[in-house]
């Protein structure tokens, strides 16, 4: 039985939340600083191409993203537009293109989040040496 394009296309969002999640904090997020630094090392002293590949993708949110979505893909049983092997095919192309937007998305908000609690840091700082001086 085909699930109607709109359940399709809602399940293609919300998949690529937690694709996306994942993928980040594997790659980015301090509590997998040291396995990261570890494959980093790897990808780039390994003897043989394929070894520094293997490595690499764990640095790497794209890479590791499609990773991800192939273990959702294997959870979910989830197919887009048709319901057979090329259902899978689509969604996997789809959900890590979504995926990797999300994470896009959410790099450029935590910049900003960031530049604006450097400047309101240094503003408190102006501030307390003006205090200082008065």
């Amino acid at each position: 039985m085909t699930t109607p394009i709109y359940l399709q296309v809602i399940w293609l969002f919300l998949l690529a939340i937690p694709i996306a999640c994942i993928a980040w904090t594997v790659t980015h997020e301090e509590v997998f600083r040291e396995p990261r630094e570890y494959c980093i090392k790897c990808s780039k002293e390994n003897k043989t191409i394929l070894g520094r590949k293997f490595f690499y993708l764990f640095t790497c949110e794209y890479c590791f993203s499609h990773y991800v979505t192939a273990g959702m893909l294997l959870l979910t049983n989830y197919k887009l537009l048709l319901d057979d092997w090329r259902g899978y095919v689509i969604a996997g192309f789809s959900l890590v293109w979504i995926a990797n937007i999300y994470m896009s998305i959410y790099a450029f908000i935590k910049v900003d989040i960031k530049t604006e609690r450097i400047e309101a840091d240094l503003k408190q700082e102006v501030l307390k040496k003006e205090q200082e001086q008065q």
